[in-house]
């Protein structure tokens, strides 16, 4: 008769830990893809964004401006001014 024996401590802290790691990880991709969705299509939430979290906001321009040489940043200010948003 085959007799079972239980896994080592570490083996389980090690699997459990490998776990909560992975699901951290795609809550936070989640998250950022999300914000980067919500950035990328709604106007009004960039303004949100440039008015109380400048930082982010600099962060997407400046990778919409690393990778396809697009002027968002220059479009959303020139619309924003037209509207006397800022």
């Amino acid at each position: 008769m085959l007799t079972k024996s239980p896994k080592p401590a570490y083996k389980r802290y090690i699997t459990w830990g490998l776990k909560t790691a992975l699901l951290i990880e795609g809550v936070g991709l989640a998250a950022s893809y999300g914000l980067w969705y919500k950035l990328n299509t709604e106007r009004d939430f960039r303004l949100y964004m440039y008015r109380n979290h400048n930082w982010i906001l600099e962060g997407y321009y400046g990778l919409g401006e690393a990778i396809a040489e697009n002027k968002i940043r220059d479009l959303d200010q020139a619309i924003w001014r037209n509207e006397g948003k800022i």
